[in-house]
């Protein structure tokens, strides 16, 4: 298995155009979650992927793991039939300025935020190329907080890369809770994915983009850590070197699911060989394709990728 990730996956409920929910008398579904939509854009991408979590035995249930199997990710489940543990769901209405666009979330007693690592089939971890998650896991519950932390040291013992995005949700926790439970992380993780503004707020970071990079790489001795900069493009450094990618031109349909696109783009060029500059790009190209997609996950092809790195306004044609 090229990459595994572990999180939580909810449903998305969106009212049609820009109405209000307590105006709809209907609703599209989709699945919707950070880890699964990097497992499913790097899955499409060429990579072997499979997601890891917990769900209820039940109608809302089965369909995220059918959805993540029809989109090509392997959905290796725990599943439990606890009447007081229920599938999560988030309501997004979509809005124009002034208004803009909001989230509603309906996860309490979710299943996942009671998921052990004993529980979540670790044989996919230790034979795994990477391991990948989120900040947003262990700020679901304690427990997920320990699971996280174990999948994690479990994965550095038996040879697994392993990423982390900050992903911060201010919903979720405060910077200051969100900053100890991660640094006490990151001595296993290998790649970092932070956002500036977070590596700013969160990790309470000061400079410009690339002392902050090398300042987390040296601080936790990161092998790679990468740094996006919404509009300003990505920057990683690796090795002491760093790398820069603009971002490409994109018309914004629905930017939920960016920066998970991001990911999964960098993760399929890592399983594919390529270098962190090659990552970088096929990184920015797939968040720029996310753009235009509607729902959470990136649903592209390799050859929606290629065409974006090979247009003459912008990136590389190698």
């Amino acid at each position: 298995m090229d990459v595994v990730t572990f999180g939580e996956t909810m449903l998305r409920l969106s009212p049609p155009g820009h109405e209000r929910v307590e105006a709809a008398d209907r609703m599209d579904v989709r699945v919707a979650g950070a880890e699964s939509n990097v497992a499913v854009t790097a899955g499409r991408l060429g990579a072997e992927t499979a997601w890891l979590s917990k769900l209820p035995a039940s109608p809302l249930g089965r369909k995220v793991a059918a959805t993540l199997r029809a989109q090509g990710t392997t959905p290796e489940v725990t599943w439990t039939d606890r009447d007081d543990l229920r599938q999560g769901l988030y309501f997004l209405e979509q809005g124009g300025e002034p208004r803009g666009t909001s989230v509603h979330y309906d996860r309490r007693d979710a299943a996942v935020t009671t998921a052990t690592a004993d529980e979540l089939a670790p044989a996919f971890v230790e034979r795994a190329g990477y391991l990948h998650t989120s900040g947003i896991t262990p700020a679901l519950s304690e427990t997920l907080a320990a699971t996280t932390a174990d999948l994690l040291e479990l994965a550095q013992e038996t040879g697994t890369t392993t990423t982390l995005d900050v992903n911060y949700r201010r919903g979720l926790w405060s910077h200051e809770e969100a900053r100890d439970t991660l640094e006490a992380l990151f001595p296993d993780v290998d790649v970092l994915f932070v956002a500036e503004r977070d590596a700013r707020g969160v990790l309470d970071r000061t400079g410009d983009a690339d002392a902050i990079a090398r300042g987390l790489a040296d601080e936790f001795a990161f092998g790679t850590v990468v740094l996006t900069r919404g509009e300003a493009g990505a920057l990683a450094v690796r090795n002491a070197t760093t790398v820069t990618q603009p971002v490409f031109e994109t018309e914004t349909y629905d930017p939920i699911g960016t920066g998970d696109a991001f990911v999964g783009g960098y993760l399929a060029a890592r399983v594919d060989g390529g270098d962190v500059e090659d990552a970088l790009a096929w990184g920015a190209a797939t968040a720029a394709l996310k753009r235009t997609i509607p729902g959470d996950v990136a649903l592209v092809t390799r050859a929606d990728v290629e065409s974006v790195l090979a247009d003459e306004h912008g990136g590389i044609d190698r």
